[in-house]
């Protein structure tokens, strides 16, 4: 009786732990969006931020943004990577962000995560006037 109850038992907490939610991290990103921050910077007077989460689990990155000041209206916005403070780099996930306030997720791969780990990826905003990006900002991660 004691075999069968221990069997049991064992049954059970394997039961429970299979059952158990796989628990991801979450992290969390910011950038302060200017004008001199862009390379080669610009003598625009907007501003902007945007924080971004990545949950580890479903490589999901969510984020939400606004901006004001542009000279004029947004005519794309990127995460690029991967790349240090100062350095251009290609678009690595494309963000709309037409309307201030703006928010949105993307399925990062490994590479794209890896960079935002490494503090490799920046966001800017382009317009009309400043194609190669008006504000600009480095994503650090928040601790």
């Amino acid at each position: 009786m004691s075999l069968r109850l221990s069997f049991l038992t064992a049954f059970a907490v394997a039961a429970i732990v299979a059952a158990a939610p796989a628990y991801a991290d979450m992290e969390k990103f910011k950038a302060d969006l200017t004008g001199p921050g862009e390379v080669p910077p610009t003598t625009s007077t907007g501003t902007g931020t945007i924080e971004a989460s990545y949950d580890t689990a479903t490589k999901t990155l969510t984020w939400s943004g606004s901006y004001s000041g542009l000279t004029g209206p947004e005519i794309a916005a990127h995460f690029h990577g991967p790349a240090a403070l100062g350095v251009n780099a290609p678009v690595m996930v494309p963000v709309d962000a037409k309307e201030s306030p703006f928010k949105g997720s993307a399925t990062l791969t490994d590479a794209q995560a890896k960079a935002f780990d490494g503090g490799m990826v920046y966001f800017n905003i382009h317009t009309a006037a400043n194609k190669a990006g008006e504000i600009r900002g480095q994503m650090t991660m928040e601790k």
